[in-house]
């Protein structure tokens, strides 16, 4: 498990196999709705983050009926997301709690710029992070 996973899973109480992939799916949909370069930088910046990307792609088992019909409705987005890290077992504190972890260290590791920039380009973000 990788430094920034058990650190995210201090903070924000949970176990480390629950962070790790909520981390990854979280970062995978940075990777697919942010800004090409700027969410590039920031997940080559992140140690591990690559993998968790890799490994989960963003995506959640848990998606269920309604996940889907959010998306076939084009109800994706940032809320696509809450509804598949809510399908992990996440309630939405935990959620607001693991973006914030998770940006903060994209900024240790990416910077303020980089990390702003991202935030910037998915609609909805700011107000989580």
């Amino acid at each position: 498990m990788n430094e920034l996973v058990t650190r995210i899973a201090d903070k924000v109480g949970i176990e480390p196999a629950l962070a790790e992939k909520s981390v990854g799916m979280m970062l995978g949909f940075l990777q697919r709705e942010a800004a090409d370069g700027p969410v590039a930088k920031m997940i080559e910046s992140v140690p591990g983050a690559l993998d968790l990307v890799a490994k989960y792609n963003g995506e959640g088992e848990g998606k269920g009926l309604l996940g889907g019909l959010m998306s076939a409705l084009g109800g994706g987005g940032i809320m696509g997301l809450g509804q598949q890290l809510m399908a992990q077992g996440l309630g939405m504190g935990e959620i607001s709690k693991l973006a914030k972890e998770t940006m903060a260290a994209a900024r240790e590791y990416a910077g303020d710029e980089v990390v702003d920039e991202v935030v910037a380009s998915v609609p909805g973000l700011s107000q989580f992070v």
